[in-house]
């Protein structure tokens, strides 16, 4: 549960700030009720969080009080290029994506914004950039 504290932080911190939460739905292996949890916990602590499913392309962009199911696949494909750039696009302040950091990033790839990798695995890989909080 240590995660949860540090994340409320994290988050109450950002209060004002344009917020982005990008779910990696490239596989059905993953701990789903964990990501519905995170997924709750922006919802209740800043509604106005936009939640990103994606892949190795963006499936859907909805405010986060809209979502009510997010679909996993079963390709185990994911980029997250499009996310980034998106966020860049979007000016979101603060990027917090749920992936377990296996999927492909272009290393001339230039963030602007801060992104936060959610880890919901006992392996924590490291990122090129950002932070990285295991949430297990």
């Amino acid at each position: 549960m240590r995660w949860h504290k540090n994340l409320l932080k994290i988050v109450q911190d950002r209060q004002g700030k344009k917020l982005a939460l990008a779910v990696d739905t490239s596989t059905k292996e993953t701990k789903v009720d964990l990501i519905a949890n995170v997924v709750t916990f922006f919802k209740e602590l800043n509604p106005e969080t936009t939640l990103v499913q994606a892949d190795f392309k963006i499936r859907s962009t909805n405010p986060i009080t809209e979502t009510t199911e997010i679909k996993y696949f079963t390709h185990g494909k994911a980029s997250y290029t499009l996310v980034l750039e998106w966020a860049a696009e979007e000016k979101i302040d603060s990027l917090f994506y749920i992936t377990d950091l296996t999927g492909f990033l272009p290393d001339e790839m230039e963030v602007t914004h801060e992104v936060f990798w959610l880890v919901p695995t006992e392996f924590t890989p490291k990122a090129p950039f950002g932070k990285v909080m295991k949430i297990v």
